[in-house]
């Protein structure tokens, strides 16, 4: 790929004068520091100024030329080609064979996708399918036009798909650390490290302003205000287009626009404000990155004031082309243009009529193709659209050089598969990760800790690279990882024990904060599970996980203690910050944990190796929620955007912080969510066979030890909100899906009609048993036979299933003490899809009721 920058030094004149001419070119700039958004101004001038900068976002050296070489390419174009380019499949469901036939423009890898369904797949293996995708587009043949193809990845904290690859700090805490110079090169080791799989297309920045923390994707934005996510956006842009035609990428600025500022913080919902706000705040990272060169804009999930992003031409095309002078293409989110009311995933005029150029189809891209070249013959789409779109897709590639750049290996090779995980880049990470912590407090001066003494490290997150990491790793949840999945990285104890060990002192890993010697210090590191989307929304920010009775039980022997936090937002940890003597908000760090022992563990002199430079970008929450306005829970602020302690500050917090949170009470209807796509906290996915009946389930599925029993994750109405479990019966043994919490939980107070309720589809009908469980604990159990209901409903179609808790009792279970309270198991052939999963009080209206 070739990207050129030019100067943003214009005036609308120029920019007039030069989109008919030649597109200037210089070399990117050095990233400015964070500035405030400049007010809105009237459509006129704003219209004048970027268009400006739309000019100044030069890609090639001959824009005239370029658009002489996109006429050509159009008049020889078919309406099936054209619409080809339209479309995006994904790469578990797009061969290269398909590109052949059908031409399409474009291919991705989804969070958890893999070539060959592989996780381990070594790089070799991207690269060769990357190549096979490039040749099969350049295969007029079959059908093709011979367009190069574009492969887009959510490379969103370094190339996370990619086993060994540099992870780095997810946006939040990049944002603590409000540095563009550091954005920038991160931008370019992210660039270089998905180069050399063959791919040429990041689905990056997300330029988010997330104005709720309950929000699952608060995590991938830099901060609640827009200063320091403009600055941001267009520095990581620039890294992304700089160097030449072998290490530049087409960066990709999501989700426009509003996906912050949804009611109540919930994924995908509903952004309820004035334009003129919209746009000021929510779309300043937009305005930067338009004049840093952005040529892909991925549209939101969103709703803005009841209307689908996907679906808006207000947004789309009045603001972003028109206003705003955006001459690229706008790629849809996963699956997006199916929520337009009147739309369907296989079809969906109505987008691309608002202004997409380009939808992502990842399952049904084939139904998208035949239905849209349909619309267009029939006349609900005009072929004036279809030009402007393929126009758009056409021009971006001739821009970035596709057309006479070296086949995806070739660029791969010249980078090199040694840059991926490179001591280098991890380097880098590692200073991101310093940068990125926030000191909450440190009473006492209890930190930096002195290394050469006994140092005792505990909580579930010490050796836990995977929730270090957060969602968006190898798989879409970040679950279902172990430590070896991470070759090269470094756990938060193993930097700590390192640190300590140079200085010759000792770390001492225990979980559960045991000891048998009395430590000189202990650590405690803890924080939320992985999450991604709409799997990570919360009611309320109180965090409800462990730490709590390890930090009182060290403070309670008088053992001074630090509190390190993962999480993907701010959370209400009063109990947490009052039990510690340093509390330090470390974030999602990444691969990379030893960033943190750089901090926190002093030299052999005992003075700071590295001293805390992060500061907070959101405000921290003195309460879960405000309940006067539940739109607003940071209104009851305990720490403020900016603030953040170092070495050189003496402030002491104390430990008297209020423990009433103000969070609301739980339901009067006492309902329990066991699952919604992701297990809900605090129960987690199993499957199990005799081989192992323990095997977790993460964000793209798993199976059973002898594979007769597998999970994948499938849509009904949003990503991957739900899971297919398949026996395939073909060694006859029992396989099982379950639910489970790590300690158990008492149902009988739940009411005296409380039911396990499912929505489900029956994808094939049982040719065996079928039984659904409660488990109390072995070999306590109660069972019922479910086959008869599960023959009785229609394929294909979604129920709400519910079974009395009293059915499970009668048959054996305790009630008191559950620990399973789902267990799905059969031995034959089986399919079925489950939705949600939940106790509720009783069997709710309209279900089909077992037991009784």
């Amino acid at each position: 790929m070739r990207f050129f920058h030019a100067s943003r030094r214009f005036s609308a004149v120029d920019a007039a004068r030069l989109a008919r001419a030649a597109w200037l070119a210089r070399p990117a700039r050095a990233a400015r520091p964070a500035r405030p958004a400049r007010p809105a101004r009237p459509a006129r001038a704003t219209q004048a100024i970027l268009l400006s900068l739309a000019a100044s976002a030069a890609f090639a050296a001959d824009d005239a030329a370029i658009e002489k070489r996109v006429d050509e390419l159009l008049a020889g174009m078919t309406l099936e080609q054209k619409v080809g380019q339209m479309v995006q499949g994904e790469i578990r469901h797009v061969t290269p064979a398909d590109v052949r036939r059908y031409g399409l423009g474009s291919v991705l890898n989804g969070g958890g996708s893999f070539p060959g369904e592989n996780k381990q797949a070594p790089i070799a293996e991207w690269v060769a399918l990357a190549d096979a995708y490039h040749a099969a587009s350049l295969d007029a043949s079959k059908g093709s036009a011979g367009i190069p193809i574009l492969w887009g990845t959510d490379a969103v904290h370094g190339h996370n798909n990619v086993r060994g690859a540099t992870l780095f700090p997810h946006n939040i805490g990049l944002g603590a650390a409000n540095d563009p110079e550091l954005i920038r090169r991160i931008g370019r080791a992210t660039a270089l490290e998905v180069i050399a799989t063959g791919i040429g297309w990041i689905f990056a920045p997300t330029v988010a302003v997330a104005k709720d923390d309950r929000w699952g994707r608060t995590y991938e934005s830099y901060s609640d205000r827009p200063p320091i996510v403009a600055a941001y956006s267009e520095s990581i842009v620039r890294a992304m287009h700089a160097g030449d035609s072998g290490q530049a990428v087409l960066a990709t600025v999501k989700h426009f626009v509003g996906d912050g500022a949804t009611h109540a913080g919930k994924d995908q919902g509903d952004a309820r404000l004035p334009e003129a706000r919209l746009l000021k705040i929510h779309g300043a990272g937009y305005r930067t990155a338009l004049a840093a060169g952005a040529q892909s804009v991925m549209a939101s999930f969103n709703s803005w004031n009841g209307e689908k992003a996907h679906g808006s031409r207000r947004l789309l095309t009045e603001v972003l082309k028109e206003q705003w002078g955006f001459d690229g293409f706008i790629i849809g989110d996963w699956n997006g243009h199916g929520q337009v009311p009147g739309c369907a995933n296989n079809s969906c005029a109505a987008a691309y009529n608002a202004g997409m150029d380009m939808l992502m189809a990842p399952e049904d891209w084939r139904g998208l193709l035949n239905n849209t070249v349909r619309q267009v013959r029939a006349g609900a789409i005009s072929e004036a659209r279809v030009d402007d779109a393929v126009r758009r897709i056409l021009r971006v590639k001739l821009r970035a050089g596709l057309f006479d750049a070296p086949a995806p290996g070739e660029r791969a090779r010249a980078v090199g598969a040694e840059v991926i995980g490179s001591a280098k880049h991890r380097a880098l990470a590692r200073e991101a990760v310093r940068a990125s912590l926030v000191l909450l407090k440190n009473d006492g001066a209890v930190l930096p800790l002195n290394p050469a003494g006994r140092i005792l490290v505990a909580g579930d997150g010490a050796v836990n690279i995977g929730k270090q990491s957060g969602g968006w790793t190898l798989t879409w949840q970040g679950t279902g990882n172990s430590n070896d999945d991470f070759p090269g990285a470094t756990s938060i104890y193993a930097g700590i024990r390192q640190a300590a060990a140079s200085a010759g002192g000792t770390a001492e890993l225990s979980p559960d904060g045991s000891f048998s010697k009395r430590p000189d210090a202990a650590v405690v590191v803890f924080g939320e599970e992985p999450y991604a989307e709409g799997q990570g929304d919360l009611e309320q920010l109180d965090y409800e996980g462990a730490g709590i009775a390890i930090l009182r039980k060290l403070k309670g022997a008088g053992i001074p203690t630090v509190a390190v936090f993962l999480s993907g937002r701010p959370m209400w940890v009063n109990p947490e910050l009052n039990a510690a003597d340093a509390f330090v908000a470390a974030w999602l760090p990444g691969s990379e944990g030893a960033g943190i022992a750089d901090v926190l563990i002093a030299d052999k002199d005992g003075k700071p190796r590295f001293d805390f430079t992060g500061r907070l970008s959101f405000d921290w929450p003195a309460a879960a929620v405000n309940p006067e306005q539940p739109d607003a829970p940071v209104a009851d602020i305990l720490f403020k955007y900016g603030y953040g302690l170092d070495y050189k500050q003496s402030k002491q917090l104390g430990d008297a912080l209020s423990e009433a949170s103000g969070a609301a009470p739980a339901p009067a209807d006492g309902g329990i969510p066991l699952m919604a796509g992701a297990a809900k906290p605090p129960f987690a996915m199993y499957v199990g066979d005799a081989g192992n009946w323990s095997v977790p389930i993460g964000g793209s599925g798993g199976q059973t030890s002898h594979g007769e029993l597998k999970v994948a994750s499938v849509d009904r109405e949003l990503q991957e909100d739900s899971r297919q479990l398949t026996w395939s019966g073909k060694g006859k043994r029992e396989s099982q899906f379950y639910l489970q919490s790590s300690q158990p939980m008492d149902l009988s107070g739940v009411g005296p009609d409380a039911a396990v309720s499912m929505i489900l589809r029956v994808g094939q009908r049982p040719q065996g048993a079928v039984k659904q469980r409660l488990d109390c604990g072995y070999p306590c159990r109660g069972e019922f036979d479910m086959t008869r209901i599960f023959k009785a409903l229609p394929l294909g179609q979604w129920f709400r299933v519910s079974l009395p808790l009293e059915c499970f009792a009668d048959s054996g279970a305790n009630l008191k003490k559950v620990h399973a309270p789902l267990v799905l198991s059969a031995q034959k052939p089986f399919q079925l899809t489950l939705n949600q999963a939940e106790i509720t009080p009783a069997p709710p209206p309209a279900s089909v009721v077992g037991c009784k």
